[in-house]
């Protein structure tokens, strides 16, 4: 089972790797729904306009420069194929496991940076919940 993100955009998190709360790295606005026959926190909601477009850009450069130069193998990696397994990409990529984690988590956050900015771009907002 995985968490997913769904509204002006949706997909689902990448297991192991993402937080439900890593859109909290492109700036806009995060609020807690709550059931209301429990009061548990259950899903989170975002919202981004055209005024979070530099705080979403900047999102977005920090995890290009945390990528550095393997930024294209990811993409190589990922263009020909839909599912990997940590051993395979680490070893595609020329990395050990333990930088391996971080890359891979730089990667899923600018997947989901370069959604919200798309979505702001041409809708003028971005509104979204995510499954905790």
């Amino acid at each position: 089972m995985g968490r997913y993100y769904q509204g002006d955009i949706e997909g689902k998190f990448w297991f192991g790797v993402q937080d439900s709360t890593d859109a909290n790295h492109f700036g806009g606005d995060e609020y807690e729904i709550v059931d209301e026959e429990t009061d548990d926190v259950y899903e989170l909601g975002y919202s981004f306009s055209m005024d979070d477009i530099e705080t979403i850009n900047e999102g977005i450069a920090t995890c290009i420069k945390d990528l550095g130069e393997y930024k294209e193998k990811f993409d190589e990696f990922f263009d020909n194929t839909t599912s990997y397994n940590p051993d395979e990409l680490a070893r595609h990529i020329g990395v050990t496991k333990e930088k391996y984690r971080d890359l891979i988590e730089s990667y899923a956050r600018l997947q989901l940076g370069n959604q919200i900015k798309v979505c702001v771009w041409e809708r003028g907002e971005c509104n979204f919940t995510a499954e905790l």
